[in-house]
């Protein structure tokens, strides 16, 4: 069979030849700063009583704007449905939103048990990611284009060959800190670049980059959890994006991608430390209300429940609390009637929603 992509890539591997032009005083002293937030939003994150509130909330959001640069489109109200009624009205696009969801916590676990990030791992997102097209690419033929015009703008490696020694190299590189002295952003700006320019897979290269930045910083120790994600970022300044992927390709401009990137992690920390301070505001607002209007019923697992879920059922508060279904009813009821939650029916089900959380996480979305 004749390839109809000739494979003319020269897609170098890792580490850079010239590492130390991204080293000029103005790229350090951004990435000085970025350091300063990121710590100080791994620090804020240790302020909310339960981790799993951050993780649940964010990376919903995370999930939704990734999905959203790959035109893949749904609500905040279609994804917590999804997750209060299962496959009940549910679209397609609510369904790989949630596959992302899940992709991005199984890989972060993952991630944080072991300490690396290897080939494994990013094939098992991938394939969480797009289940119906897992794998490293073995036929040839990817071109990556101009939606708009047909325009081919970039042909990534097309021999399986090839691709497998870039993603070798590649995850030696993230994992072995003795093949470049570069700080850790740097290097993961570089990483993305190079793993979106392999493309490795047929479907879901860009979610599955997305969720590869999250799990190195992870992995470098600069963040606890999976809670600072670059997609809104990258969707409000998606033209500068891929103008500057490319321009990599074309004129070796690293020094621009990076320092791309690097503010694209100092304004998200940025961001995200508000929204956390936002978060435990309303859960410490929340719990004083409870103990006040609602001693009887109140606990630390109860409060716990209504932001780990923005959108709760009977089902998640007898799971949670270990309580009956009487029980845990009687406690919904009594949070509707004082005004915690509102109370709404799918069919023959009931659920609830946290309206001043839903409001706080839209407001952050516009902001």
């Amino acid at each position: 069979m004749v390839n109809p992509i000739p494979d003319d890539n020269n897609l170098a591997p890792l580490p850079l030849v010239n590492e130390s032009n991204l080293e000029s005083v103005a790229l350090l002293k951004q990435v000085a700063r970025a350091h300063r937030y990121l710590a100080e939003l791994k620090g804020v994150a240790k302020t909310i009583p339960n981790e799993a509130i951050l993780i649940s909330t964010l990376s919903m959001q995370e999930a939704k704007d990734s999905s959203a640069i790959e035109n893949i489109f749904t609500t905040h109200d279609q994804l917590f449905q999804s997750q209060v009624l299962g496959g009940q009205q549910v679209n397609q696009a609510t369904k790989e939103v949630e596959n992302y969801r899940r992709a991005l916590w199984e890989s972060y676990q993952q991630t944080k048990a072991s300490g690396l990030i290897r080939l494994n791992d990013i094939l098992k997102a991938q394939e969480r990611v797009e289940p119906n097209k897992p794998g490293l690419r073995k036929i040839p033929g990817t071109v990556i284009g101009n939606s708009k015009t047909g325009q081919i703008i970039y042909t990534p490696p097309q021999h399986p060959e090839n691709i497998q020694d870039l993603m070798t190299n590649l995850v030696e590189y993230i994992n072995d800190d003795g093949l470049s002295d570069l700080d850790p952003l740097i290097k993961m700006a570089i990483i993305h670049h190079q793993f979106e320019s392999i493309h490795p897979f047929y479907d879901g290269n860009g979610r599955t980059g997305r969720i590869l930045n999250i799990l190195y910083l992870v992995r470098n120790q600069l963040l606890d959890l999976p809670i600072l994600y670059l997609s809104r970022y990258i969707v409000e300044t998606k033209d500068d994006y891929y103008r500057l992927l490319q321009s990599v390709r074309e004129d070796n401009d690293w020094a621009s991608w990076v320092s791309y990137i690097v503010q694209g992690i100092e304004e998200t920390a940025q961001g995200t430390i508000q929204f956390v301070h936002q978060i435990r505001d309303l859960i410490m607002t929340t719990k004083q209300r409870m103990r006040a209007e609602l001693p009887k019923i109140y606990s630390q697992e109860l409060l716990n429940n209504l932001f780990f879920h923005p959108y709760t059922k009977v089902q998640f508060v007898i799971e949670q609390l270990g309580v009956s279904r009487i029980t845990a009813t009687k406690y919904l009821e009594a949070l509707t009637e004082k005004g915690f939650i509102t109370k709404h029916k799918a069919g023959r089900n009931n659920y609830y929603i946290n309206e001043a959380l839903i409001q706080l996480i839209m407001r952050q979305e516009k902001q």
